[in-house]
């Protein structure tokens, strides 16, 4: 199992609002299970956690973006904007054991 997370570093105000966009636009997405701002550490931080089974699962759902559904560009659609909302953002890979 491959755990991803997304963290997303908001401009002020931003972190709720994109918090929120990300709840919406992946509820489609079975792979994501948690969208998370931060409580403690460092301010303005939204965490999107997601779960594979492996890196070629991962790799595949980047690949369905370059074709997407109609569900997908829904998603896409809600989205839209969020660049706007953060500063900057790492992604981290997790193996379970």
């Amino acid at each position: 199992m491959i755990i991803i997370q997304d963290t997303f570093v908001c401009k002020p105000g931003n972190a709720s609002k994109v918090a929120k966009m990300f709840k919406e636009a992946m509820k489609p997405n079975p792979n994501v299970v948690n969208v998370m701002t931060d409580v403690t550490g460092q301010y303005h931080r939204v965490v999107i956690v997601s779960q594979y089974k492996d890196l070629s699962e991962f790799e595949k759902s980047w690949e369905a973006m370059s074709n997407p559904t109609r569900e997908i560009q829904e998603s896409m659609k809600q989205m839209e904007g969020y660049q706007e909302m953060y500063v900057s953002g790492s992604r981290e890979i997790y193996r379970t054991w």
